[in-house]
């Protein structure tokens, strides 16, 4: 199966990148986290360096676009296949930048994707 990383994935169990790690992991989908504060959601721990990620295969995104800024240059060298932009985390200037990598951009809801067998 390919594997997934969750960018913005928060310890709070009422926010939507924490269910996102509890239903990719239900789904039988690789789930990996990156977060500023470390911890373990549904098994999966979070990370706070990009360095510990390999063979990722899509990227959903959970960082308003401004706060993703500063990560562009981490998120295009890992060469995911596909990048999630969820509601909320839209941003034309890095769609740009990843359509220019050759890294698909995908608008749309990471939990509705799942739900929908879309994923």
């Amino acid at each position: 199966m390919k594997k997934t990383l969750v960018v913005g994935a928060s310890l709070n169990p009422n926010r939507y990148s924490n269910i996102a790690i509890h239903r990719l992991v239900k789904s039988g989908i690789t789930t990996e986290a990156y977060g500023l504060k470390l911890g373990t959601v549904s098994g999966v721990q979070i990370k706070s360096k990009f360095i510990h990620f390999q063979n990722i295969n899509t990227i959903t995104l959970y960082l308003n676009p401004k706060r993703q800024e500063a990560y562009y240059k981490d998120i295009v060298d890992l060469r995911p296949e596909r990048v999630i932009f969820n509601p909320g985390t839209e941003n034309p200037e890095f769609y740009a930048i990843l359509k220019s990598e050759g890294i698909k951009v995908e608008v749309a809801c990471t939990l509705v994707l799942l739900a929908t067998n879309q994923y």
